[in-house]
This record gives C-alpha cells, sequence and structure tokens, in this order.
C-alpha cells in the first residue's frame, strides 16, 4: 500500500504556532507573549511540559541502552518505499529511499507523542514570536554538532529550509508555500519567515525539518538520487546496507542530544535494522526465522492462522495488541477522476456498491475490521448526523454548487447482506450507471462515447489479490472490463507519482490537529502536482475553502468544525472506496525487549522508547 504507509506512520500536519496577534491561551503552561523565548510550541498555544521538564512521561529516563532492533518498516515519508530502496536520500522526488533516513538528521524541534502537536527544543534552546506570528527566532543549542564533530549552525539551518524549498519533495515544497525564507543573524541565532495569512501549521512543519550541513552540500549535489552516505547530525548514522534488502543504522554513541530532555530515554537500541521482503508471506516467515525481531502485523489472515510456529509455542515469540488513539485516517481505492470515465460521480458510487466489505471483512479477514467512511476516522474531527448550524454557515455559500446530500447524513457506503454478490446493490450499481449514461450492449457496459468501461487496480501487493477478486467479479456482473495489475514496486511508486492509474490503494491518516498538509492531499493545486498526495485528483472550490478554513481555524472549536464540513464534501464526491480500518497496533516480536509503563498516547513507541533486554536475550537463546 502506497501513500504514507500501511499504517500512515506519521501523523502528517501536524499544526502550529498560531498568530501572536490573537492572544495566547492561559493555562498552566501557555506559550510566553512576545519578547519571551519559549522551549516547545503547539497548535494553540498550551503546553503539557514546563520549561524546566526533565523527559517524556512515556518514556524510562533509565532505559539501557545496547542491542539491535529490526523489523520491517511501517511507514514510508516523501520518497521512501515499502519494499525496496536505491537511494539514500528521502527529501527529494527522484529515487526509492531507505525507510529511516530521517533518524540520521537533527531538527530544530520535535513532537511530543503524548500531545495532538506540541513540540520541544531539540538543536534549538527555543524560539522566539513576533507579535504577528510571521518571524520565529530560533536560538541554537551551542553543543550540536554534525557527524564529523563539525558545528551545527544557524547557517545550515537556513541553507536546509531554502534548499528544501527549491528541491525538496513536492509534498514538501507543497507545506513550505508560506515559508518566506531563513537567514542567519550569527551562528546561533536563525530567523525564519512567513507569509502574511500563512498556514497554521507552517512553522511547525519546518521546525521538525532535518537540518543538513552547508558544507557537505556545497560538494554534493543535494537533488541527486544517491547511494552515498549523507553527513547527518541526528541520533543515528548510516551503517551496513544491501540496495533493496536491508539497511543499518548505528547509534551515534556521543550524541550531543541524547540526555536533551526531549531525547531521554529514547533511542536506546544500538543498532536499527530495516528489513525489505516484496512478499508479506516470505516477510512473514523470515520473522519466524528470527531474521528480525519486531513485526506489526497487517494481515488479518496471518495474524489468525499463523502463529502457531514453535517459537511462539514457546513463549520466546510475544504477541500483543496496542491501543492506537490518533486518527485512524483513510484507507481505500482511490479513483482517478483525471480519466474521463469516472468523471461522473454516480460511475464512482456505482463502484462502490459493488464492493462488499461485510463479506470481505467476514470471509478474509476473519471479521477483524470496521468499515472505513471518513478521512478522519477514528476521530471527532469525523462529520456524524446532520451538520449543525456552525457546519451550515461554512457550507452555504457553496449551495446548488455542491451535492444537496452535503446538507444531510454525510455519505456512507453502503451495508451488504455479506453474500458477496448483494444483488440489490448491485441493481443499484447497475441504476446509477445508466443514470450517468453507460447503457449495457451485449453484456458489455460502454462509455457515453461508445466505449468500453474499464477499470484497472494497480498494486504492488501481491497478498491484495484476495480482496481484489471477488470485487472485480462483481464489477464484471455490471458489464465493466475489470482487472488487476500487479507490478513491482518500482513501478507502482513511479505510476503513482505520474498519476498514471485508474484506482490505486491508499492508506493516510492526519495528526489531531490537521492542516497545511490537507492541501497536498486534497485541493485544486495538488491535483497537478506530480508526486502529490492526491491521487484522486479532487479539485472543488469548496474543498478548498474548507481546508483553508482548517488552517485559518483559531481554536480547536473551530478547527473541528471545519474539518467536519471538509469531511462531508470528500465523501458527497466519492472519490474513493473506502475499505476497513482497526484503532489498533498488531504487534509481534521475539522476547529480548523492554519498554516503559506508559505507551504514548499518539504513538506506537516501538522501538523509540523500547530497549534492549538483555536478561529475556539470554533466555530464548536456549532450545526452545
Amino acid at each position: 500500500m502506497r501513500g504514507l504507509s500501511r499504517r500512515g506512520l506519521l501523523g502528517v500536519g501536524a499544526g502550529a504556532v498560531v498568530s501572536g496577534t490573537l492572544g495566547w491561551p492561559s493555562g498552566p503552561h501557555a506559550q510566553p507573549a512576545e519578547g519571551a523565548t519559549s522551549h516547545g510550541i503547539s497548535a494553540f498555544g498550551d503546553l503539557k511540559y514546563p520549561a524546566n521538564f526533565s523527559h517524556f512521561d512515556y518514556v524510562d529516563p533509565r532505559a539501557p541502552k545496547g542491542g539491535v532492533f529490526s523489523q520491517i518498516g511501517p511507514g514510508t515519508i516523501y520518497n521512501q518505499n515499502q519494499n525496496t530502496f536505491n537511494s539514500l536520500n528521502s527529501f527529494i522526488l527522484r529515487g526509492d529511499a531507505a525507510q529511516g533516513m530521517e533518524l540520521t538528521f537533527a531538527s530544530l524541534m520535535v513532537r511530543a507523542n503524548d500531545e495532538p502537536d506540541a513540540m520541544y527544543g531539540l538543536a534549538a534552546l527555543g524560539v522566539n514570536i513576533s507579535a504577528d506570528g510571521l518571524t520565529y527566532r530560533f536560538l541554537l543549542r551551542p553543543e550540536a554538532r554534525f557527524h564529523d564533530g563539525t558545528k551545527l549552525t544557524a547557517h545550515d539551518v537556513a541553507f536546509s529550509f531554502v534548499t528544501l524549498k527549491d528541491k525538496g519533495h513536492p509534498i514538501i515544497t507543497q507545506f513550505l508555500r508560506d515559508f518566506s525564507g531563513a537567514e542567519a543573524i550569527d551562528e546561533a541565532t536563525v530567523v525564519v519567515r512567513f507569509a502574511e495569512k500563512r498556514a497554521r501549521d507552517v512553522p511547525l512543519f519546518v521546525a521538525g525539518l532535518p537540518i543538513f550541513s552547508r558544507a557537505y552540500y556545497a560538494k554534493h549535489p543535494f537533488d541527486e538520487s544517491t547511494l552515498d552516505i549523507p553527513l547527518g547530525s541526528g541520533p543515528y548514522r548510516v551503517g551496513k546496507f544491501e540496495a533493496g534488502r536491508f539497511i543499518e543504522y548505528q547509534r551515534v554513541a556521543d550524541w550531543w542530544g541524547a540526555d536533551l530532555p526531549a531525547s531521554r530515554g529514547q533511542n536506546n537500541f544500538d543498532t536499527l535494522r530495516y528489513e525489505y521482503y516484496r512478499d508479506r508471506d516470505v516477510g512473514f516467515e523470515g520473522f519466524t526465522g528470527k531474521t528480525y525481531l519486531f513485526r506489526e502485523e497487517f494481515t488479518s489472515r496471518i495474524w489468525n492462522t499463523r502463529y502457531d510456529f514453535p517459537a511462539f509455542r514457546s513463549g520466546r515469540v510475544k504477541r500483543d495488541i496496542l491501543p492506537d488513539d490518533s486518527p485512524s485516517g483513510a484507507q481505500g481505492w482511490f479513483i482517478n477522476v483525471r480519466r474521463p470515465q469516472f468523471k461522473h460521480p454516480k460511475v464512482r458510487e456505482a463502484l462502490i456498491c459493488a464492493f462488499d466489505f461485510e463479506w470481505t471483512n467476514k470471509t478474509i479477514m476473519y471479521g477483524a475490521y470496521d468499515r472505513t467512511q471518513s478521512v478522519f476516522q477514528n476521530s471527532d474531527m469525523m462529520a456524524q448526523g446532520r451538520p449543525g448550524p456552525e457546519e451550515i454557515a461554512l457550507l452555504e455559500p457553496f449551495r446548488g454548487r455542491i451535492p444537496d446530500d452535503v446538507f444531510g447524513e454525510p455519505f456512507s457506503p453502503p451495508v451488504s447482506d455479506g453474500s458477496g454478490a448483494d444483488r440489490a446493490l448491485l441493481r443499484r450499481a447497475s441504476q446509477l450507471l445508466s443514470e450517468a449514461g453507460y447503457p449495457v450492449k451485449d453484456g458489455k457496459r460502454l462509455t457515453p462515447n461508445g466505449q468500453r468501461l474499464t477499470v484497472e487496480f494497480l498494486s504492488d501487493e501481491p497478498s491484495f489479490q484476495p480482496h481484489h477478486m471477488p470485487y472485480i467479479k462483481n464489477l464484471h456482473t455490471l458489464g465493466i472490463d475489470a482487472r488487476l495489475r500487479l507490478v513491482d514496486p518500482v513501478q507502482a511508486q513511479q505510476r503513482m507519482k505520474d498519476f498514471d492509474f485508474d484506482v490505486v490503494i491508499q492508506r493516510f491518516g492526519f495528526s489531531s490537529t490537521p492542516g497545511d498538509s490537507l492541501r497536498t492531499y486534497f485541493s485544486s493545486k495538488s491535483a497537478d502536482i506530480k508526486g502529490s498526495q492526491n491521487l484522486s485528483g479532487m479539485a472543488d472550490p469548496a474543498i478548498d475553502a474548507m481546508i483553508e478554513r482548517i488552517i485559518a481555524a483559531q481554536s480547536r472549536a473551530e478547527l473541528t468544525v471545519a474539518c467536519r464540513a471538509l469531511d462531508r464534501l470528500i465523501r458527497a464526491g466519492r472519490y474513493w472506496v473506502p475499505q476497513w480500518y482497526k484503532a489498533s497496533h498488531w504487534i509481534a516480536y521475539w522476547d529480548t525487549f523492554g519498554w516503559p509503563k506508559t505507551k504514548p498516547r499518539y504513538a506506537r513507541g516501538a522501538p523509540e522508547t523500547w530497549w534492549h533486554d538483555a536478561a529475556k536475550a539470554s533466555k530464548i537463546e536456549q532450545p526452545g
């Protein structure tokens, strides 16, 4: 599954600091007035942790260092590929980058994973924000260093931000639309400027960007896809790797940031290793043979039927279910409306009617999932019931230009009888196609211009064949020439970048404070930018307007209302065939780990806060 990941590892689009002209909330750790320096930033001002905090609540500050954490990577960012890699440059469009490269770079600030969007200083000691919220002055830590021992300075920070806006991955450049520039006042002070009416979350996005060495990239082209190891400044550096097979990251033993409050108790393993498999079943066999030690399970068939191997029966391998309190986001088959045969919303609704989720969940997925309905699934940003007065006020200016059902119950995929071929739903789908001008002739469904109606499902995941086949069979019943096209991961990635597909699976999730990232998924502008996440090609002025209302929201209540209105519009457009979700992580692991008593609310916690338990590790080496 492409998009961000199978699980959407990163909660993209976290909020940022509100404009100083709005006034800070008066909570116990509210951010300071202009002129003072803050140790952290958040979307609407409040911070959980005070300036003198020693560590996050979800870590064990006494966690031991050492050992190995190995896994099949759960998520990707930017140009990273789930199934292979041929580059160590994760921040440009070209190439398929290795997962985990972000671990090798420091940023000005880092997330607290028990708050919706707060960030605290890493390379930055603190930040001073102008009254209009358009100028951020970051003071850097004097101890910050690159891995070669050279000092990390404000000049490196300014270079990094400007370079990423000019040459970075399209997702990055879109997020930086309201970033106006950065300049180093001296080695320790960088001033970052933003455009008027900037997106609320742009400063937070900037504060989390990787910091590159200006001196290194004076000798190396930044926009090159390469297997040369870049000079980093983060807690890990690249170790051994074989392109397309595995990559290891070695902990920097004398890393300058290791004992900072935002880092303490984290980055505990000496080695982090990512394994690559192009087949999930083969990947599972690798786990049973202890090729890697930790696995998040995404396949219900494997979770329910394959955990009976000797190491599991003897207790050397454990399983757990971790709650997932973050918004589950959207997963489904996204329909490319750039293709003329999918322009009509009734055609897209017919495709939705033809998928029997109830049968698929019961027969293929052991009843483990719930049906996805919303792009903000598993959160209070999801639209439910009829819109309230505040939502109607946002939507009313577009009445007559948006579907009427936006003003009623939000569109949800129909519930089938679970037979796999619900006749009532298939009749409804056939009726919708006929109403859209797609008749049947000699058993074949035709487009208005008399051509066969075809649908090609693009995938690089053989394990998804069982989910496609009954769906394709129902489409054939409707006279649609549907087929599954399995391609290798590199080809799939490129075709998605170029929007060269009919229908493709995507999963994405947003943070609890979505903002500017919504533009790259849903805005009219992103529909034409290759490499953007707007796979369906949504281009609707009403959707654009709701995104801007979300970005401009001055309180969490306003944000929630605007998100619900956006959700209604996207669901009314029938841009995707919703699939499924579960609000938990299925994990399995060789019993070599320890972990804190508290799991971070908005993250899995592994490997960031886990550690190697030498006593446990010695036990599993014994015959079992």
